[in-house]
């Protein structure tokens, strides 16, 4: 599985192309898809860039690109930066109107374990987030429900690629994921280096201008389908 994550928490200065209303959510998820994407990651957006759980704008985001790519499962963002508290991001995802597929849960953050189950509750997947140098995956094992998780989304943040490789290695050692899938990704220049080593391991991949803005050749790249592209030269 080749996801592919459209936007991230970046600004629309950081690069020309990256996609924030939903008509360009849907240009890019159905080019990315045209390039060999199998899955979608997105960040519901307000027209000026800001990250949102707002009902009004996931309904948007997820129906535009659901229309634009049909039969592609969709998923969202719940980090714990899009609202003012856990409690704000419950609200939210019980009054959402137009249902993701599956959304990431950030395993260090507070209130993971109760927005994972509000997303369980509503027949959403959950992507449980796991980010290197934190203790989110013995949150992840503390939780009664863990076994009912979509896939585990480890996440190396060295963004270099030399501390990408070591990185990576370290915390798929420190996962206890049984059965469950793992996608493994990276960012910056690291980027390319852990998706390479998730290729070879036979984990799920992911590529798109949330993890980087540049192509394996360090030039900057023209659009999410042009890094997907190059991913599949990869995986």
């Amino acid at each position: 599985m080749l996801q592919v994550c459209l936007n991230g928490a970046r600004g629309p200065r950081e690069h020309h192309h990256l996609p924030v209303r939903p008509p360009e959510l849907a240009r890019a998820a159905a080019d990315s898809v045209a390039a060999g994407a199998t899955d979608i990651h997105l960040h519901p957006k307000t027209p000026d860039g800001t990250d949102s759980l707002d009902p009004a704008t996931v309904a948007a985001a997820v129906h535009a690109v659901r229309a634009a790519a049909p039969g592609i499962p969709v998923g969202i963002t719940t980090g714990s930066w899009t609202t003012p508290d856990t409690r704000s991001r419950l609200a939210a995802i019980h009054n959402w109107t137009v249902l993701p597929d599956h959304a990431s849960v950030n395993w260090h953050e507070q209130g993971a374990a109760d927005i994972a189950h509000a997303l369980l509750q509503r027949g959403i997947g959950v992507e449980a987030g796991i980010l290197s140098g934190t203790d989110a995956e013995r949150n992840l094992a503390r939780w009664p429900h863990r076994n009912r998780i979509l896939r585990v989304l480890a996440r190396v943040t060295d963004p270099t690629a030399n501390g990408a490789s070591a990185t990576a290695e370290t915390l798929l050692a420190r996962l206890e994921t049984g059965n469950t899938p793992v996608l493994l990704h990276g960012r910056g220049a690291g980027a390319w280096v852990v998706l390479d080593i998730a290729t070879r391991q036979g984990l799920h991949t992911r590529i798109g201008l949330e993890d980087t803005l540049t192509l394996p050749d360090g030039d900057i790249a023209a659009d999410n389908a042009t890094l997907v592209t190059a991913a599949r030269t990869i995986t």
